[in-house]
């Protein structure tokens, strides 16, 4: 078969990857822990109460602005869209108490005068020189770092910093070739540089000017960070020969950044998430044990970067490793333009989809994260130093500690499995932590941790306790109490808090089928964030109720709820045809939002053509909305 042939196969071949699982383990799911295990909301609220656990939750550190509601205040107090509300799904649709400005859609210089802009010709495309000066594709986790933060890091929770200045560091998570290449396929070397740019991560520096309107500015440190990018590995497996290839090309790159997270030493966090489908070949793939339990196949997702780029050849022998280097959580440092991306290996590898950090009271951070595939697992690292002193010493904190996976117990209880060499049955599997780490799915197998609905994003909330969202499972045969559908195509939201390293606490914050009503309409929970007060703001990504688009909602998570009763969201934003509602950030007065609209009409401009206007023509673009209350007040109030 002809080497065109055979590649117009990769399109038949595609499957969504968010519908696949690659788990062969018999671990006991936790469809069976959910039918003796129902929903005891109050458990884990009653355990935080007495919690002396100190905390790092977003916003919550380093001088971001905490304001107590006013007497008799709502916390979520807004005016919520209603469904009849949603008349026109091609704009999104606010909040009769809110406005938004649209910013750094797909093609945006990262700075002024980078290079041209790009504003949706459907009968165009950028060049790939182009796209890497440009904000990308897939816009999802990001995080807002105001321009004082590291030196607020330094001088304590207090130090006032600025709200209208900042960097942004903003995930591409993805773009299809019929949306970034205007084609099936790539058909030569440009097309797949062009797709490999539109890729990674932007770090923009952003700024409000005197009329309230946020744009990009100059600055030393901007830079797209795409798969070409060197990087540098850290920690357990950095030295390892499974990261090493017979070609000897030196580490580069980062793909498919989905969720996010940041450190209180001012750093970024982006998460490799379905970093398999870019790896595939023109021939048939064998793939090993190690490969198969990541997915890795022969079409991948229908990119066919393989075809002219070796180093995502699955059969081309001397990149045999290049797979082991995606599958991280990637640190970037928005302040230094001129460091390496560093991919810390303790964190494990497998399909980060975010990554929330804990501080603990000895000075240490706890870090928890999901691996976004149906039946796979929750993870939780924990540092061995306390970050302050790490860094003091020239050391990451993400570098040296223990890495958990979780097991859930009928009765509400948990455990946090370690891995590691000391496991006899792990290092009777491995040769060493490095292999453990490279391999991290198939150790969690062996140590039986619970099998999940797609652990998607995790959160700190108000008093230490961990929001896990878990979005949904199309696979899903048995239904129990907890998921009276079969599948279980609303999803749920889980909510745990430790009791030391190794054992924890949990419960079902909500579960999504009970919200499948006229007057509520929620499902799908996704991007997550927590804030100080005790609001959890919810990104879903999935088809909603009562013809909704995807939707922003929040939460009052202090409400103490009486048993069977359901926590209450309140819609804040609904989307555009086929879009995604995704990435979620403040200013420090947290009188400013940003949040990403992704894959807007799934590229397709007879769907929407926004962030242009209706009618257009325009190909929709992914973007940022800036989102503010009309009365200055704090988001989600």
């Amino acid at each position: 078969m002809t080497q065109e042939n055979n590649i117009e196969n990769v399109v038949a071949g595609f499957q969504d990857p968010d519908d696949l699982s690659s788990n062969p383990s018999d671990n006991r799911p936790f469809a069976s822990v959910l039918d003796a295990y129902v929903s005891r909301r109050k458990v884990v609220a009653g355990t935080l109460a007495g919690s002396t656990a100190a905390f790092l939750a977003p916003a919550a550190q380093a001088g971001w602005g905490w304001q107590k509601p006013k007497k008799n205040q709502e916390l979520v107090g807004f005016r919520p869209v209603e469904i009849a509300d949603v008349i026109d799904t091609t704009m999104p649709t606010i909040s009769k108490d809110y406005e938004y400005q649209v910013l750094i859609p797909w093609g945006t210089p990262i700075e002024p005068g980078a290079t041209s802009a790009y504003e949706g010709d459907p009968n165009s495309r950028p060049s790939s020189k182009e796209a890497a000066l440009q904000t990308g594709l897939g816009h999802d986790g990001m995080w807002f770092f105001p321009m004082d933060f590291k030196r607020a890091s330094r001088y304590g929770k207090h130090y006032p910093m600025r709200n209208d200045a900042g960097m942004l560091c903003i995930n591409h998570e993805y773009g299809t070739n019929t949306h970034a290449l205007g084609k099936d396929l790539p058909e030569n070397l440009e097309d797949v540089r062009l797709s490999q740019n539109i890729h990674g991560v932007s770090v923009l520096k952003i700024k409000r000017n005197w009329r309230g309107q946020w744009r990009t500015v100059k600055s030393k440190n901007t830079r797209r960070i795409t798969v070409n990018t060197p990087v540098q590995f850290s920690g357990p497996a950095a030295d390892s020969p499974l990261l090493q290839n017979p070609a000897g090309n030196i580490a580069l790159g980062t793909v498919n950044n989905c969720g996010a997270g940041y450190t209180p030493w001012g750093t970024y966090l982006t998460c490799e998430e379905n970093f398999n489908g870019y790896f595939g070949s023109i021939s048939e793939v064998t793939p090993t044990e190690e490969q198969a339990r990541y997915g890795f196949n022969q079409f991948g997702f229908g990119y066919a970067w393989y075809a002219f780029d070796k180093r995502f050849d699955l059969n081309d022998e001397d990149y045999v490793n290049e797979a082991n280097r995606f599958g991280w959580i990637v640190e970037i440092d928005p302040f230094d333009g001129t460091q390496k991306p560093v991919k810390r290996t303790a964190l494990g590898r497998f399909k980060h989809e975010a990554i929330a950090i804990r501080e603990l009271d000895d000075g240490r951070v706890a870090c928890y994260m999901g691996d976004d595939q149906r039946f796979d697992y929750c993870y939780k690292f924990e540092s061995s130093m306390a970050w302050e002193h790490a860094i003091a010493d020239g050391k990451s904190p993400l570098d040296e500690g223990t890495l958990y996976v979780a097991r859930f117990n009928e009765d509400g209880s948990g455990d946090w499995l370690e891995l590691s060499m000391d496991v006899p049955a792990l290092a009777a599997r491995f040769n060493d932590m490095a292999e453990l780490l490279i391999n991290t799915r198939i150790a969690a197998d062996i140590v039986g941790a619970t099998p999940m609905d797609r652990p998607e994003w995790t959160t700190i909330g108000k008093n230490g306790e961990v929001f896990w969202t878990l979005t949904n499972n199309s696979r899903r045969t048995k239904p129990n109490a907890a998921n009276p559908e079969a599948p279980n195509s609303n999803g749920h939201i889980i909510r745990t808090t430790d009791n030391g390293s190794g054992s924890f606490s949990w419960d079902i914050y909500i579960l999504a089928s009970e919200t499948v009503n006229e007057e509520i309409a929620f499902s799908s929970p996704d991007a997550a964030y927590a804030d100080e007060d005790g609001r959890l703001f919810i990104g879903t990504d999935g088809g909603q109720p009562q013809g909704l688009q995807d939707q922003l909602t929040i939460f009052d998570t202090t409400k103490d709820l009486d048993d069977g009763e359901i926590p209450q969201p309140k819609r804040l934003l609904v989307g555009v045809n086929s879009d995604e509602i995704t990435g979620f950030t403040l200013t420090p007065d947290r009188r400013t939002a940003f949040v990403n609209i992704q894959h807007p009409g799934n590229g397709d401009p007879s769907s929407t053509n926004f962030p242009a206007p209706t009618g257009s023509g325009l190909i929709p673009r992914d973007c940022t909305l800036v989102i503010t209350r009309k009365d200055g007040g704090i988001i989600g109030s």
